[in-house]
């Protein structure tokens, strides 16, 4: 048969192939979540995320070698207090859970990257994202409350604040007040387009975030709405956001797209600990092979627009790099 296209050409061996191939994964572009929590000699594993541990400020340096190790530099973290009150006061304490980590990891891992997650949920009595107004989160008292744990990340050493809360207006007084402190370089990624998803389960159970009462689908999105997550998206984005995240990230591949054909900054995605932990079931149960999946469905959100992945699986993501399994 006389063809004259014919693409399988350009698929006859793996030079060519990776020569040709149009979606690149690059270590630079990972960021690994951890969890800290206070105490000493700390490193339990979570149960449901396998894999993945809470660790003191003295274990997560261990920790934080081995990342290095890998490749990876990039972190984002999440603090787990021993107290918790109806405003999260711990969230904005000088002497915190991430605050003290952050002073301890950037005097041992000075040329690592260090992202801090901004929300109160982890840090309130009961769970939600803010302080309570007749149990119902009242967004603007809370901006005061977020734009403080913001700043005190970034006088303890935080190189990046990313605002998870998904409150209205956050990005501008964290922004304005950073600016106010002469923190004018620090960027800020933004949770802009952050669904009320099931996925977020084993998260936490891994922050003991759950609310104690009711939902969050009062201030984060609804899963069957696209052209609002690209309101959000420039919204935030207009209020000095530097960074724009969608979160889930593969049921999501599509809103992923959108946000990245329509702005111009770079677009993160949060491959959430639901889907960390599905991947990791089905491995153990030897229904899928789970470097395969790792690989695949990583390229998958990069294919999308993402320029950033967080991941639970950065640190494999990196070996399968070094073995020529994705990149």
């Amino acid at each position: 048969m006389e063809l004259l296209k014919r693409s399988r050409r350009l698929r006859n061996n793996i030079n060519l192939r990776n020569m040709v191939r149009e979606t690149r994964v690059s270590k630079n572009s990972l960021i690994y979540p951890i969890f800290v929590k206070e105490g000493k000699n700390i490193k339990e594993e979570i149960e449901s995320m396998e894999g993945q541990y809470r660790y003191s400020p003295d274990k997560l340096l261990f920790a934080l070698d081995e990342l290095q190790k890998s490749g990876v530099n990039n972190v984002l973290l999440f603090g787990i207090p021993n107290y918790k009150d109806e405003i999260g006061s711990s969230a904005f304490d000088e002497n915190g859970i991430v605050q003290t980590a952050l002073k301890i990891a950037k005097a041992e891992f000075p040329d690592m990257y260090f992202i801090t997650d901004v929300c109160m949920c982890e840090y309130t009595s009961h769970g939600h994202c803010g302080c309570l107004n007749n149990n119902y989160v009242d967004n603007d008292k809370t901006l005061e409350l977020l734009s403080k744990t913001a700043l005190s990340h970034v006088q303890a050493g935080a190189d990046m604040v990313a605002p998870s809360d998904m409150m209205d207006g956050r990005i501008l007084k964290i922004r304005q007040d950073l600016d106010k402190n002469g923190f004018v370089n620090t960027p800020i990624m933004s949770y802009a387009v952050k669904y009320s998803s099931a996925f977020y389960g084993p998260f936490r159970e891994a922050a003991g975030s759950a609310p104690s009462f009711g939902d969050r689908k009062t201030y984060q999105m609804d899963y069957h709405n696209k052209k609002e997550a690209i309101k959000e998206a420039l919204t935030d984005i207009d209020e000095g956001a530097d960074i724009i995240m969608v979160k889930p990230a593969l049921s999501y591949l599509d809103i992923i797209k959108d946000v990245s054909d329509l702005v111009n900054v770079p677009v993160s995605a949060y491959s959430v600990s639901g889907e960390y932990s599905m991947i990791k079931a089905a491995s153990k149960m030897g229904f899928i092979n789970e470097a395969d999946i790792v690989c695949e469905t990583a390229t998958s959100i990069f294919r999308a627009g993402a320029d950033i992945l967080i991941t639970y699986y950065a640190k494999d993501l990196a070996k399968y790099i070094d073995e020529g399994r994705i990149g």
